[in-house]
């Protein structure tokens, strides 16, 4: 049986339901936006929306096998940005 949702673009999270998937408060996430460190959003008619897809890329970056993964990216925290840490992005 065909998949009914397989043409369809993928949902869209509001921050709540965003927040509440990647296991942050609401609060760190908005942080996360105003600071631009979080992951891509959208704007549609005032509402900030995110799709899983970016929101499973963000937090795929500080993935890491071990605590000496020197491969591993980083989820920068919820503040602003220094520049060199800028420079990383």
């Amino acid at each position: 049986m065909p998949n009914p949702l397989a043409g369809l673009p993928p949902r869209l999270l509001r921050t709540k339901e965003a927040a509440r998937f990647l296991g942050i408060s609401i609060r760190t996430l908005e942080k996360h936006r105003t600071y631009g460190t979080g992951p891509t959003y959208r704007k549609v008619g005032g509402r900030v929306l995110y799709t899983v897809r970016d929101l499973e890329g963000w937090s795929a970056v500080g993935e890491r096998k071990s605590t000496r993964d020197k491969t591993a990216g980083t989820v920068f925290p919820a503040r602003p940005l220094t520049p060199e840490e800028r420079d990383e992005c």
